[in-house]
Parts: structure tokens; C-alpha cells; sequence
């Protein structure tokens, strides 16, 4: 079926929920509490997996990803730190260009990949984490270095399609990017990021 709103074709199930990860650690009880309560939110479209460590038992039926020894796993779908998965905070912040050529090699190589870590703004901060925006931009629009280094009040996004820098995406272009190549987001704060999207008057 034909995408119709640009917002739901790039931002649907963006955001992998990692409550029980730094930096918010919470313990496997709070960090479902706090799932259940991104669930019941108006935008829980938004949410997709809740991310538990490797071993962690979940009693309900909600969607899990787990995650050990550098692999994350969503159902029948791998995704490999390095390869399809790329670390863009915590200890380390790439750098622009060491984010854009992995993004870059995941569109050559046709790989899906998957984003995690310092990735709670929609765009770069002073302190230089990179923002989410920005890397949704790389990924539909290329020019990635370019994309990624973009400032506050870059991007449009409505209905409509995404926009920046005189390029126009519809809600088909967005869609298929991210199901060929950009899976998602995993974040340990979803109303951080929706927060900001809010803000920006996109959501």
C-alpha cells in the first residue's frame, strides 16, 4: 500500500526502546514501567522494540530486541556492531566522516542498518552528539557529511514529504529508506527524542 503521510513513512517504529541501558540503567521492572508507558502515549507509533540484554526474561508478549557480545537480534534479523550497527555516543562520538562512510557502506553494500547511542537530539548539540535528524537526512538524501553536519532549522518534515537543502522527499522515498536501509534508533529515553520532535512542530 502507498504511503500517504511522509511523518508515519520516515518515523514508524524509529525509536528501539533501552531503558535497561546507560544511561538510564534502569532496573528490568522500572524499565518496563516506563515501556508501558511510551505504549499508552499518543505517539507510540513512534516505539519499536524494547531492548533487553541477552538473557533477560520478559513475561509478556511485547516485541523484544536482545543484545550481547557486540549483536543485537530482532527476531530473524542480525544486527552486528561494526557491520550494521553503528555506536554514535556513549564512550566514544564518531566523527562526521566516520559516520557518513559507514552509511555510506551500508547503502553500497546494501545492508540494513541500525544506529544506537548519543542519539537523543533531533539535531547536533554543542557538546557534539550528532542528531537523529540529520542521520535520517543522510540516509534518504546522501551528501552525508554535509547532512550530518547541518544546523538547527535545516529540516522540514510534514505530511507532506522531508525537506532540506532545496531536495524533496515523499512519503514513498521515505518509506523505502527505511526499510532498505536505515531499520531504526535504539535510545534508552523515548520522550526525550519525541520531546524534540514536539518542540520542532513535527510531531
Amino acid at each position: 500500500m502507498r504511503a500517504v503521510d511522509a511523518r508515519r513513512a520516515l518515523l514508524t517504529r524509529l525509536f528501539d526502546h533501552a531503558p535497561m541501558f546507560p544511561p538510564a540503567a534502569l532496573p528490568r521492572d522500572e524499565a518496563l514501567a516506563e515501556d508501558d508507558r511510551a505504549r499508552a502515549s499518543e505517539h507510540a507509533w513512534l516505539l519499536g522494540r524494547f531492548v533487553v540484554p541477552e538473557g533477560t526474561a520478559v513475561a509478556d508478549d511485547r516485541e523484544l530486541a536482545t543484545v550481547g557480545d557486540g549483536v543485537e537480534l530482532q527476531g530473524d534479523v542480525e544486527f552486528v556492531e561494526g557491520r550494521t550497527k553503528i555506536r554514535c555516543g556513549g564512550a566514544r562520538v564518531p566523527t562526521v566522516e566516520e559516520v557518513a562512510a559507514f552509511v555510506r557502506s551500508c547503502r553500497e553494500h546494501g545492508r540494513l542498518f541500525k544506529a544506537t547511542a548519543g542519539l537523543h537530539h533531533a539535531y547536533p548539540t554543542p557538546a557534539g552528539e550528532h542528531g537523529f535528524l540529520n542521520l535520517l537526512a543522510a540516509v534518504v538524501f546522501g551528501d552525508e557529511e554535509q547532512a550530518l553536519r547541518a544546523e538547527p532549522g535545516a529540516f522540514e518534515l510534514d505530511e507532506h514529504s522531508f525537506r532540506w537543502n532545496g531536495r524533496e522527499a515523499g512519503a514513498d522515498a521515505c518509506a523505502t529508506a527505511r526499510a532498505t536501509l536505515f531499520h531504526s534508533i535504539g535510545t534508552c529515553s523515548f520522550f526525550e527524542p519525541v520531546g524534540e520532535l514536539e518542540e520542532l512542530g513535527i510531531l
